[in-house]
């Protein structure tokens, strides 16, 4: 069987979901080529040892450069800050690596078109993880829709809620800076939404949005706690908050369905809250993160005396990707959807196999995302920009 020699850029959680899903996924799945845990990047050399050492990679590197010239690497992962993501992606595709990056994509749609001009001009894979495509229930929700059972949609209401900054004196991380992160929850959270929108409901063709930012200084990394807490007196290790805690986005579909978006990371006891409705002309679905193995759904055909939402547990072999796990009713989780995504990737890569989204879907979704940040800022509705 040939191998595909894999690098990965960075050592962090994305990272350890990752690495999992490419060690893992040859022991579950048939696949037209192996992948090999080739090389680990990363910038702290201790960690990166360790990191390495627990997920099978053969050698490490602290220079990204160096390991995407390398002539023994096939596949760059970039798992990185996202202002990292579009020179990384478009030196790689120079080189003539296939790609898989982490969401998402980038800060501006200036650089998405730079790194689909590289991928596409180099005729390399690309892949954009928006792993949550790859849930066996939402692509049931995706079968359920093309067969008509929802007829003509109306409504998409979408929700990603976490809580995991309510704390003021958690530290100014990275994902709090607009220059690494583009914005906050709602590049972050809001961009998985969107790709779920565009996969089942369609294009997004005008948006109307708000943004806030409850804590506007936090201390920097490293900065203890107690210094920050009320009572401590002047706090001088703090810095800028420069991107949106929450953001609210209404949304017209090209098809004529609206649709609705939330995205906070001030959602106290909420973790990882990621749902979303759809309402149709001939019966509905939702969805809940949290019950990752569920989609709920609700027909108008049913007769009156059963007309209710009721409950599809999607873990039958005819769901995709089920059959490779376990027997029905035995639930996957978190974790599967990169394995589901490393199997189409490396079957994009060796079989031709077509993969979705791509860096034209994150163009796409970052142009969606740019509109929603204009008309927060100006106070008025802007038609999204189309490719």
């Amino acid at each position: 069987m040939r191998s595909l020699n894999v690098a990965i850029i960075g050592q962090n959680f994305m990272g350890k979901a990752h690495s999992h899903a490419w060690r893992n996924a040859p022991r579950f799945f048939e696949m037209g080529a192996r992948p090999v845990l080739k090389v680990a990047c990363g910038r702290d050399q201790a960690t990166l040892e360790r990191f390495a050492h627990t997920w099978g990679w053969e050698e490490t590197s602290s220079d990204w450069r160096d390991v995407v010239a390398r002539d023994d690497v096939d596949v760059i992962d970039i798992c990185v800050p996202t202002n990292l993501h579009a020179e990384i992606a478009i030196a790689a595709a120079e080189a003539g690596k296939h790609i898989f990056c982490e969401k998402p994509l980038s800060r501006t749609s200036a650089e998405a078109r730079a790194m689909l001009a590289a991928a596409t001009d180099a005729g390399v894979v690309h892949y954009l993880n928006h792993n949550y495509r790859r849930v066996p229930a939402i692509m049931l929700a995706k079968r359920l829709i093309d067969d008509g059972f929802v007829g003509r949609i109306f409504h998409w209401r979408g929700s990603y809620l976490q809580d995991w900054i309510v704390d003021p004196s958690f530290p100014l991380t990275w994902h709090l800076q607009a220059d690494a992160a583009g914005s906050g929850p709602h590049h972050d959270l809001n961009s998985h939404s969107i790709d779920l929108a565009r996969f089942l409901v369609g294009d997004i063709a005008s948006v109307s949005a708000m943004t806030t930012t409850f804590v506007r200084e936090r201390p920097l990394p490293g900065a203890g706690a107690a210094t920050f807490s009320a009572g401590a007196g002047e706090v001088s290790e703090t810095g800028e908050v420069t991107v949106e805690d929450a953001a609210f986005m209404l949304a017209e579909f090209e098809n004529g369905a609206l649709g609705s978006f939330s995205a906070s990371r001030f959602a106290s006891g909420r973790k990882n809250h990621h749902t979303f409705e759809i309402y149709g002309s001939e019966g509905s679905i939702t969805f809940d993160l949290e019950r990752l193995n569920e989609l709920e759904v609700f027909s108008r055909h049913d007769p009156s005396y059963l007309q209710g939402f009721r409950t599809v547990l999607a873990t039958e072999s005819e769901h995709p990707y089920i059959s490779a796990w376990w027997p029905p009713g035995h639930t996957i989780g978190y974790e599967h959807t990169f394995h589901h995504a490393v199997v189409d990737f490396v079957a994009a890569v060796a079989d031709g196999a077509a993969i979705a989204p791509t860096f034209d879907d994150g163009l796409r979704e970052t142009l969606v995302l740019e509109a929603a940040l204009r008309s927060a800022a100006d106070g008025v509705r802007v038609t999204v920009e189309q490719g």
